[in-house]
């Protein structure tokens, strides 16, 4: 079984009750599955869930290089420079990013709206970008913003492989027919 969730902003990613915290459990009623891979309780989007564990792996192993799609809107607007950067790998200290896709797009069409909102501030721009990554690591978009000069202020992941997070609602999911091997939603 493969399940794909929009998750919103302020749910973590396990199913275990945390009080004062919304977890998978309030949206998700189904037995047996697991996400495959994480997703940052302050990050919204595209969570895969299964019961498969070879699958799960495929989804989640960073050897697997299977494409990630993240919008990510950022304070200030990205010179061509910076985009290079994060195409080219950015040095995060810990560990050098692999080459990824990233390039400036329009605020993505039919986005839900963010509960809370993204804090606003009338003499600063923001921008969105697109990231494709094919490596998860910890909180990675959102280092590799910052460390480029513009700092993520909202994050969302809209598509692994060719399942995408589009026509989907917000806190709704699906489950993906077997005989549906990574077609768009």
């Amino acid at each position: 079984m493969l399940i794909a969730f929009n998750k919103p902003f302020g749910v973590a990613c396990k199913f275990t009750p945390e009080p004062g915290r919304k977890t998978l459990a309030d949206y998700i009623d189904v037995p047996a599955v697991y996400p495959a891979g994480r997703l940052d309780t302050d990050s919204e989007g595209l969570l895969l869930l299964t019961d498969d564990g070879a699958l799960q792996a495929r989804i989640a192993e960073p050897r697997q290089k299977l494409a990630k799609v993240y919008w990510a809107q950022v304070e200030g607007i990205p010179a061509p420079a910076a985009l290079k950067q994060l195409q080219d790998g950015v040095n995060l200290g810990d560990f050098t990013t692999q080459v990824a896709d990233a390039k400036l797009i329009a605020e993505p069409q039919g986005l839900w709206p963010r509960d809370p909102p993204i804090r606003h501030r009338a003499q600063i721009p923001t921008a969105w970008i697109e990231l494709t990554l094919r490596e998860g690591k910890n909180r990675q978009v959102r280092r590799m913003t910052a460390k480029v000069g513009f700092p993520t202020l909202r994050l969302i992941r809209a598509a692994i492989g060719k399942l995408s997070v589009a026509g989907l609602p917000l806190g709704a999911w699906r489950e993906i027919a077997p005989d549906t091997p990574w077609s768009r939603l």
